[in-house]
């Protein structure tokens, strides 16, 4: 399925607001709700709509700190760690990088104490470097660019 204009501007309204009604979009977008309806489900159905999801504040809840994790693999142990990784409840976004280190996590804690039982977990995996996140200059975005 070619991603043709209409579908691009379902897409946007979608990321602007994945709580809008068919019939709204419908609206914005200049057609019947029943044919948005049929458009996202065949997005779905295609992969290019992989789901929807809820976004909550890590620090309205208790968590306190986020840190940037980065670890260096001792020889053998990236593939333990990247299963044992998501097991870590405190990782909310992982990634497997290029360069010195391994791997780049995002992690949330409820305070030192935990930053530092975290940090204790990764030791056995390998040599870790840690950054506190001290504001947020651009929002978590889970959008692909739709133009």
């Amino acid at each position: 399925m070619v991603v043709d204009s209409l579908n691009r501007k379902i897409l946007k309204c979608l990321q602007e607001n994945a709580r809008l009604s068919n019939a709204e979009i419908g609206r914005q977008v200049g057609i019947s709700s029943p044919a948005v309806s049929e458009r996202i489900k065949k997005m779905e159905d295609l992969g290019i709509i992989e789901g929807y999801k809820t976004i909550v504040s890590p620090f309205e809840i208790g968590y306190q700190l986020k840190a940037i994790i980065t670890l260096r693999a001792f020889m053998g142990k990236l593939r333990p760690f990247l299963d044992k990784v998501k097991t870590y409840d405190e990782v909310i976004n992982c990634y497997r990088i290029t360069g010195d280190e391994n791997i780049v996590m995002e992690v949330v804690l409820k305070n030192q104490k935990h930053l530092e039982t975290f940090i204790d977990q990764l030791i056995t995996y390998g040599e870790s470097k840690t950054q506190i996140v001290l504001s947020n200059v651009v929002k978590q975005k889970e959008v692909t660019p739709i133009k």
